[in-house]
This record gives C-alpha cells, sequence and structure tokens, in this order.
C-alpha cells in the first residue's frame, strides 16, 4: 500500500476549552499541528480533485470538532479530532496531531498535547 502525507502547520483557530473559571467564560486561540497518513487507492488525476483527498475537507472536519462545543481538557478534544478524522474519511490510515495553547503561560510559547494514532 502506498501512501501520502497531507499536513497542516499552526492552523489558527479560537476555541472553548479548558476547565478553569476564566477558561469558561471565553474562547482562547489554539495552534494546530497535524499529519494524515492517506491510502493512495488511484493515480493522481491532474484535472480531478477527486482522485486525491482534498485536504479542505480534513481541514474543516478538524475546525468543526475544535470549534463546536466546549471542551474541559484538551486529551478529550484530541481524541475527539482523531475519532472524527477515522469516521470520516476512510482513506485516513494514521493520524498524528498536536494541540496547543499559545496563551496559556507567559514563560513558554505554547502547551499542548501530541497523539499518534494509526486506524484500527
Amino acid at each position: 500500500m502506498s501512501t501520502r502525507r497531507i499536513f497542516f502547520s499552526q492552523l489558527a483557530l479560537d476555541a472553548r476549552i479548558g476547565i478553569l473559571e476564566h477558561e469558561l467564560r471565553a474562547t482562547q486561540p489554539l495552534h494546530i499541528d497535524a499529519e494524515l497518513d492517506v491510502e493512495v487507492k488511484e493515480e493522481v488525476n491532474d484535472q480531478n480533485i477527486h482522485s486525491v483527498l482534498d485536504y479542505r475537507l480534513l481541514r474543516e472536519a478538524i475546525v468543526k470538532e475544535c470549534t463546536q462545543a466546549h471542551v474541559n481538557l484538551l486529551e478529550t478534544l484530541i481524541e475527539r479530532v482523531v475519532d472524527r478524522l477515522f469516521q470520516e474519511f476512510a482513506e485516513v490510515q494514521r493520524v498524528k496531531i498536536r494541540i496547543s495553547k499559545p496563551s496559556a503561560f507567559s514563560d513558554c510559547a505554547a502547551v499542548g498535547i501530541e497523539l499518534d494514532r494509526r486506524r484500527p
């Protein structure tokens, strides 16, 4: 089986995330880095976007999952994102994703969670 890797670097969005009092009242920025290994099922047809997995759809699924509802923990959010990607995109064989909070602490650039999972 041949694979292609689609990646997102520093996808930035605002989400309702966190368990602390101030986090329950407002959105906060998240940065997402993701690598998705996609099974190659057919040759690329430069005239047909359907011959590849359209990364716009992957981005949309990630953004929707991160912004649809308040989530207390990054660990919960990252699991939900990976589950959604596997459910919606049969071609995705592996997801390595990092979700970070760049504004969580003033003494570091970001804090976050990374998950690397292969399709069962």
